[in-house]
Parts: structure tokens; sequence; C-alpha cells
């Protein structure tokens, strides 16, 4: 009796076990996403001026995403973002904020003579490169640790409000985990924000906030890095270094810069256009930022904005025709700059038009040109263009000099603006930290190696989102993570 009992009920505990392991499922990220599968197809056929391109282009953009063997599911989409996104808790247990006393303190209980610690691998910084890098890592069975001076996407929490991310949302999740589809196409500040936070939890990274990195060192006679922390040392054989490409502000120093009465700030204080309502602003520098600032401060509510500038810069539209800039500069990025260069000026031709009647000539090299011999990207115009040809926006030369209220251009003509944007771009800021080990190149202070590939005096050492690609920082930090995940 009891026997056939128990095979009676055996099918209805089978089945509620099936159902625990749903549940489970369904409320509990999976992991089980390959992080090593090839972001490209196999095979990429050109189709220009035909219908069948743009099936190519979409049929490519769907590849690139992250395997879950099937249809989207819970797994390949992040949750609600905590409303204590910036906590400890709001990231799992695994985000910790240490002091050095409770570093020292450790080791000193544990009969250790000094407060190293050891690690499979360290990565400096947790922004989007760091954290694919520790993703793939780990995928890859190397313990991980990372560690960040302030907080999980700390330089996305302090960009001005109304960013995006000018890449294509299927094109800039990373390793691992899609970005959600209620974020839209362009991604906003906050919703790029959100998604690194799900990262750390999605794949149960290690991360140290509150921790900075002071300096990296070999150890003699070891293939060991040792790195120098506020908190004690770390080694590790593996080091990845990741503190972000627009890590340090740049103003030139104009003359007469110290006697301006006016307001001088980096646009990496620009936060939003309420404190200019009513101004007249000038911005210097023709990046993606300055264009967009320009767009911000006109649409929120100053008196006057122009846009000050050395070299004309190259402008498209984010989409034009519907397909992204971003996907066809990564179907063209292999072909002869000659042909990249006509296709550009064509396309710009066709959907921005000629800006010379308004104050802005179109250059005269080409895009990809520019971009291989400068590194340069173009502008990917979100209403700036509008706004230029309405005279909202008035383009002017190069700043030259500052005498007290005024503001000279490199033409002569003198303005008195009431307050001076500096969009002028950032260094790596890395010297303290690499720069004895002779992996910098000297003027730019950029790493001389990146990504996967490792400086002959410096094996063991990797760089990652310290390029400044056409195709994305986004995708192109996916790449250099799985690269630097092979190599290490």
């Amino acid at each position: 009796m009891p026997a056939r009992a128990a095979a009676a009920a055996a099918p209805a505990a089978r089945a509620q076990s099936s159902r625990a392991r749903r549940r489970a499922a369904d409320s509990t990220p999976s992991t089980r996403t390959s992080l090593s599968r090839p972001l490209w197809p196999r095979t990429i056929t050109f189709f220009w001026g035909t219908p069948a391109f743009l099936a190519t282009s979409f049929r490519t953009a769907w590849l690139a995403l992250p395997s879950t063997g099937g249809a989207v599911t819970r797994s390949t989409i992040e949750p609600a973002r905590s409303p204590a996104t910036s906590s400890a808790e709001a990231l799992g247990c695994t985000l910790t904020r240490i002091s050095a006393k409770e570093v020292t303190r450790a080791a000193y209980d544990a009969g250790v003579s000094n407060a190293t610690e050891r690690h499979g691998a360290v990565v400096i910084g947790a922004g989007p490169g760091g954290l694919a890098c520790a993703a793939t890592l780990g995928q890859a069975g190397t313990e991980t640790l990372i560690l960040e001076r302030d907080s999980v996407a700390s330089s996305w929490r302090s960009h001005y409000d109304r960013l995006h991310l000018h890449t294509w949302r299927l094109l800039s999740g990373m390793p691992g985990l899609r970005i959600a589809s209620r974020r839209g196409p362009w991604v906003a500040r906050e919703g790029v924000v959100g998604y690194l936070e799900n990262y750390v939890r999605h794949h149960g990274l290690d991360v140290r906030t509150g921790v900075e990195a002071l300096r990296v060192d070999r150890v003699e006679g070891k293939a060991i890095w040792r790195i120098e922390t506020v908190a004690g040392a770390i080694e590790a054989p593996t080091v990845v270094v990741a503190t972000g490409y627009n890590h340090t502000p740049i103003i030139p120093d104009w003359p007469g810069r110290e006697t301006f009465t006016g307001e001088l700030l980096h646009a990496s204080r620009y936060r939003n256009p309420e404190p200019y309502r009513g101004k007249d602003v000038l911005v210097v520098g023709t990046g993606n930022t300055g264009a967009e600032v320009c767009v911000d401060l006109a649409e929120g509510g100053a008196a006057r904005v122009r846009i000050a500038f050395r070299t004309p810069p190259h402008v498209t539209l984010r989409a034009p025709g519907g397909v992204p800039a971003q996907l066809t500069a990564i179907l063209m990025h292999r072909l002869p700059a000659a042909v990249t260069d006509r296709l550009f000026a064509w396309n710009r031709r066709l959907s921005v038009g000629d800006l010379s009647r308004f104050g802005l000539p179109t250059p005269r090299s080409g895009a990809f040109t520019d971009f291989r011999e400068r590194d340069v990207v173009p502008i990917l115009d979100v209403g700036l263009v509008g706004l230029i040809k309405s005279g909202t926006v008035e383009p002017v030369a190069a700043l030259e000099s500052f005498d007290g209220p005024r503001v000279r251009l490199v033409d002569g003509t003198d303005l008195e603006p009431d307050a001076v944007i500096a969009a002028t771009g950032y260094r790596c800021g890395l010297e303290s930290l690499v720069g004895h080990l002779g992996v910098l190149d000297g003027p730019g202070g950029r790493p001389l190696r990146m990504g996967g590939e490792e400086h002959p005096d410096a094996p063991g050492l990797h760089f990652v989102g310290y390029r400044n690609p056409m195709s994305g920082m986004f995708w192109e930090m996916s790449w250099e993570a799985r690269r630097i995940a092979k190599a290490a």
C-alpha cells in the first residue's frame, strides 16, 4: 500500500517541482546567455542602392544581439529599476564599499604580514567597458574584482540631463544582456544608468566602490601586477584599465581667460538650460556634446546661442532614411576611405544639405579620412541642423582670447556673451596610474595597445574604452571585452 501511494504521488510531486522551477526562472535573470558568441554575422552582403540593403542591415542588427536560444525572454530584459539605485542594496550583495581600516584589519585578523589581496583579474573602473570586461572574464572562468572610486556608471550619472545614446539600442547592448525595448531606440541617460546597474545584478559582478586605484606596477620577478589603492594593495595576473575615454576635462589656456567677467565652464559641468534662460551663450566646440548642448540651450529658453568652430564639422542625421548612421558606419568601416568619403558626402547632400549659406562651410576632407587621420567623428544631428537653418543657433569663428567681458574671435569679431561653455574635449588621465610603464603615447596620453592587444613590456595589462569609434563606444567596448577575455 505505501508503495502504491508513493507511486501515485510521484507525478504530482514532479509537476509541483516543474512549476517551482518555472517560477524561479521567471523571477531570476538567467546567466546562461552566451558571452562568447561573436557579435558580427558570419557573412555580410552589401546591397547598395537596392531594397535588399535595408533587409540585410536589419538582419545584421538582429544577429548582433546576444543569443538567448530563441525568443526574447525575461532574462534578456532588465527589470524595473530600484528606487535606491545608488545604494549597495540596489546592486546586490557583491557591491561593497570598504575603508582602508577594514582592509588592514582583515589582513591582521588573517595573520597576513601585509594587506595584499589576490584575484584572478582586477578591472579598474565600473563604467560600461569595465563591467563588460568583468562579465566576459567571469564567463571564461576568471575570478574578477572591479575597483571603482565612485559608483557604478558614475560618469553617466554626471552627464547633462537630456543626453541620449547616439547609437541604436539594438547595437548598444553589452555581452550577455540586451537593453530593454521599453528604453526606446535611443536610450536616455537615466536608462543607461539603470541598464548598467542591472548588468551588475544580472552577472553577479563583484564591484568594490569607494576604492580608487592609485598606481599599477609589475611585481619584480613574477607575472603578477600590483595595484596600489587607497585601501591597500591588490595583486592579479591580469589587470584591465577602464577608467574612461572622457576622464579629465580640458579647457584651452586662452589668453585673458582669467579676466573674463562672465561664466566660463567646461561642458562636463553643464546639466540643463535653466540657469541660462534669457542669457547670451557661446558654445565652443563642434563635437556631439557641443551640438547637443546648443540644441538644449535653444530649446530651453536661452536668448541667444552661438557655436564657435575652428574646423567645419561633418554632420549627418542620426538615422537618415530610418537607417541608424551607426549601422551604416559598421558596414562601411572596412571599405577604402575614397569610397566611404564619397558615400558620406552623397548622404550629407541628400539629408542635411549645404549649410555654407548659414555660416557652416562644408569640410574639404572626407568624413572617414578625418576619422582615420585625426580621430574625429561626425556630428549625429539631434536638431542642430534645423536650428542653424532657422537662425536660432549661429555658427561663428573660433575663440581666440578673452578681455574682461569681451570674447575675441579669430576673425576679429568681438562678442560679449553672458556665458561660455567649452565643449573642448577630455584627456584620458592615465599618467599617474600607468604612465611610468611606457604604455601610453606622448601627446594624448592614450594607450599604445588596446583591447586584446598587450604592450610587449606589459603582458597581462589591458585597456578598454579608449577608442573613439564611428561604430559606437558600447559596440566597440563589447568587442574589446571579448578579445580581452580570450587573451587573459
